[in-house]
């Protein structure tokens, strides 16, 4: 017996991410996190500070699957490697960085960015990680109604 993939549409489930949702640690102080945050010549989908340090976050939606391996993007992106490129940079400059890849399925056994579709995505996904942005991925509970970030996802760069 197969575990069925279930797809989501819905990018409206980014904008409630809260704390509890992005695994902020916090020792009971108020985390502010901040939405559409405009950093260089981009605009990240979440500021916020961790352990002290400010933090940058982008999150993308991932829908393309094939033979249990989740890929992003499934169409070139130049948006997407800039955005990567800015938060190498933040990175680099002392920030935390974070890409978090939401899985909108569960039976998802691996993330990996889509070569075949944009090499250059792939390639600065690889160098921002080699320079200190954190690549995460996380699948997804999916119902009719519902969509829920879940589980941690192995990513192969």
């Amino acid at each position: 017996q197969t575990t069925p993939l279930f797809y989501g549409n819905d990018f409206h489930f980014l904008m409630p991410m809260d704390r509890h949702q992005l695994k902020i640690k916090g020792n009971g102080a108020r985390i502010n996190i901040k939405r559409e945050i405009t950093y260089h010549d981009s605009r990240f989908d979440l500021a916020f500070s961790e352990d002290g340090h400010p933090a940058f976050m982008e999150v993308k939606g991932v829908t393309l699957e094939q033979d249990g391996a989740a890929m992003f993007p499934d169409a070139p992106t130049e948006r997407g490697v800039k955005h990567i490129m800015e938060l190498r940079e933040a990175a680099l400059e002392g920030y935390r960085a974070y890409i978090l890849f939401v899985i909108q399925m569960k039976g998802i056994l691996s993330f990996s960015p889509n070569r075949n579709t944009h090499p250059e995505f792939a390639d600065a996904l690889k160098l921002a990680s080699e320079s200190g942005v954190r690549i995460l991925a996380r699948d997804c509970i999916v119902t009719e109604h519902t969509m829920k970030i879940d589980m941690p996802v192995n990513v192969i760069l």
